[in-house]
């Protein structure tokens, strides 16, 4: 059974970090390029940052650049969004979402992903 499970999301002060997770299970993993997604209460969904299949290219939206970072592990079949700086406006439901995508390529706000988690509640505030 084909699954995407995000978690790490929690409450976090302006300035801080965190971690989140992808767990990826019941597909070839490694055939797929991961984007990360959020949605803001009474915002349309929009895209975060994305890694290539083989983790050689990444590529992020001008409002989490120089703060995002996304990796992957493809043993693991994971892939992490690591959050520093982060700022109220950072608050959102965060997914991850998979697209079968084997070039040394991703784009951030993919709009036909394949495969979708269930998201994780990032909340930033003091």
């Amino acid at each position: 059974q084909l699954q995407l499970v995000e978690s790490g999301g929690g409450l976090v002060q302006p300035g801080g970090s965190l971690r989140l997770s992808c767990a990826a299970s019941g597909f070839a993993f490694d055939h797929y390029a991961i984007g990360w997604f959020r949605q803001a209460p009474g915002a349309e969904r929009e895209g975060v940052g994305c890694i290539s299949n083989s983790g050689d290219y990444t590529s992020y939206v001008g409002s989490v650049k120089g703060r995002f970072t996304v990796s992957r592990d493809n043993a693991k079949n994971m892939v992490y969004l690591q959050m520093n700086s982060l700022r109220p406006e950072d608050t959102a439901i965060y997914y991850c979402a998979a697209k079968p995508f084997r070039i040394k390529a991703c784009v951030p706000n993919w709009e036909d992903m394949d495969y979708w988690g269930k998201g994780t509640q990032v909340t930033v505030s003091s």
